[in-house]
């Protein structure tokens, strides 16, 4: 009969949240057990305690269509190696005050050495405790502007897939959490085991961009309404010569304080946001149109083939002929 040695084991501390995507929860405790077999067949012992931890011992979701019995309540809870914090749904300014208890238990076991990990949207329950502020983090690109608007002391990317600063993880959009759950099996066991579960649960190991997904919306969660007319400005004539001093003009605001204030309420400086613009369009028509990518470059602005390319396999990961690929070979245009 096989014995193990339990006394070392790390104990992770999956959050069932209201308004969690319960899905993820699961994906999340089944992948761990499966690092456990894992290391078991190669002689090891199992690694992992995984532990749903809620507000209560009984949660609700989808208006009461589920109901999830955590392990333990958050009182419950003495010690845990890791916190994870799966991606929240729903209103987010809703999702944030219905979780507001899970604060100060977070805070508290990170300061005694806790390491946490937020997936997805997850970042923002994670953002609400003051332990990104002035760090870098990921989290889905659809939910950027919002996180930028509720946190301006973040610093978030919307192209890395995966964050790691101090003990703090985070991922990006979707599926993406599930590359950061094959980094942590690295991080703690040996890259053959992160190698073995990545090929288990179809990941692609390798991934760390997430800007080919990502479809840039603008930065319009702010009050600036001399901003807003020449972020119109931008989207309606982008494949234009678009000079700083003619945008400041539009914005009837000083050449200097235009600069400024555009990069306050978008995050962005003006070429950086013309250029998302032009790539993003540059994208739709890549998707759509059968064109040589000079044409393309052209319809969006450009005219220097090698800055094209540069700025948007820098915005995508990939170059433009490999994201029409990708893309175009669904035939749904």
């Amino acid at each position: 009969m096989q014995t193990f040695n339990f006394a070392n084991m790390l104990h992770i501390s999956v959050l069932v949240t209201e308004n969690v995507l319960i899905a993820v929860v699961g994906n999340i405790h089944y992948l761990f057990r499966k690092v456990n077999d894992f290391l078991v067949e190669s002689g090891q012992d199992p690694l992992f305690e995984i532990t749903l931890v809620g507000l209560s011992k009984e949660v609700e979701l989808n208006e009461g269509m589920f109901k999830v019995s955590p392990d333990k309540s958050i009182d419950e809870v003495e010690h845990t190696h890791m916190i994870i914090i799966p991606p929240l749904s729903g209103d987010m300014g809703q999702s944030l005050e219905q979780n507001k208890d899970f604060l100060p238990w977070i805070k508290k076991h990170y300061e005694r050495g806790s390491k946490v990990a937020s997936l997805c949207a997850g970042a923002f329950l994670l953002a609400e405790t003051g332990l990104l502020d002035k760090e870098w983090c990921s989290t889905h690109w659809k939910t950027i502007n919002e996180f930028r608007m509720r946190y301006p002391g973040v610093y978030v990317t919307d192209q890395k897939i995966i964050t790691e600063n101090k003990g703090i993880f985070t991922s990006g959009g979707a599926n993406s959490y599930w590359n950061l759950l094959i980094y942590l099996v690295k991080k703690f066991t040996n890259p053959e085991i992160a190698v073995q579960t990545s090929k288990y649960f179809e990941i692609d190991i390798d991934r760390d961009n997430q800007g080919i997904y990502t479809i840039f919306e603008g930065s319009r969660y702010h009050n600036d309404y001399s901003i807003h007319r020449v972020q119109d400005y931008i989207e309606q004539h982008y494949p234009e010569h678009l000079s700083l001093e003619k945008l400041a003009d539009i914005a009837k605001l000083g050449f200097r304080t235009f600069q400024r204030r555009f990069k306050k309420v978008t995050q962005y400086t003006v070429v950086a946001y013309i250029q998302k613009i032009r790539v993003e369009a540059a994208k739709r028509l890549l998707e759509r149109e059968i064109l040589p990518v000079n044409d393309v470059m052209n319809k969006v602005g450009y005219n220097d083939t090698e800055a094209f390319r540069r700025i948007f396999k820098r915005e995508t990961g990939v170059a433009p002929m490999q994201y029409r690929t990708k893309f175009q070979s669904f035939g749904l245009w």
